[in-house]
């Protein structure tokens, strides 16, 4: 409920999604909680989380990682997820701002990442970004998404599918 806007608080047990602002939303808690199982992160693991929103996904993760980063290119969003994150004593997630399919270059490699909006396809940068072994989980489509487990096998994507999904559309070049 700390993660979700005022006028929705009261409905933050219900298992749907809501929106956050800026044409996005905070995914429900069976799709988070699919996503999270099928990433399948340990607490020794670093993870790229592309798509902040309001921090929400980014404080489940840092109960079950070492280390979250996670980028959002919403200016707003990012100064949200941040305080939310803080406010919650959330201290190993850095929220980012940025172009998630980018990446993060600069403490890559990642044992798993994770991306929170429907992508056409997993962008090249967030492979090569990702760990030899690690796992990738994303919805892949345009108008629907499949959500998609990817691991990293001589440095191709070896994938499988796993239901189907709707998610707001991930932005890769520029707002």
């Amino acid at each position: 409920e700390n993660f979700m806007p005022s006028e929705f608080k009261e409905m933050a047990y219900e298992d749907d999604a809501f929106p956050i602002g800026y044409g996005q939303t905070i995914s429900q808690p069976t799709t988070i909680v699919n996503m999270l199982a099928l990433l399948n992160q340990n607490k020794h693991d670093s993870v790229l989380e592309a798509g902040a929103g309001s921090g929400f996904n980014a404080a489940v993760i840092s109960k079950l990682c070492k280390q979250v980063y996670s980028l959002e290119l919403i200016p707003e969003l990012v100064k949200l997820a941040r305080k939310n994150l803080k406010n919650e004593g959330i201290k190993n997630v850095q929220v980012i701002q940025g172009n998630a399919s980018r990446g993060y270059k600069i403490k890559s490699p990642y044992e798993k990442i994770i991306i929170t909006a429907g992508a056409k396809a997993i962008p090249y940068n967030l492979k090569e970004q990702l760990k030899e072994g690690g796992t990738i989980v994303a919805p892949i489509g345009r108008y629907s998404q499949t959500m998609t487990r990817c691991i990293k096998e001589n440095n191709e994507l070896i994938c499988t599918r796993h239901g189907k999904y709707s998610f707001v559309e991930f932005v890769e070049n520029g707002r």
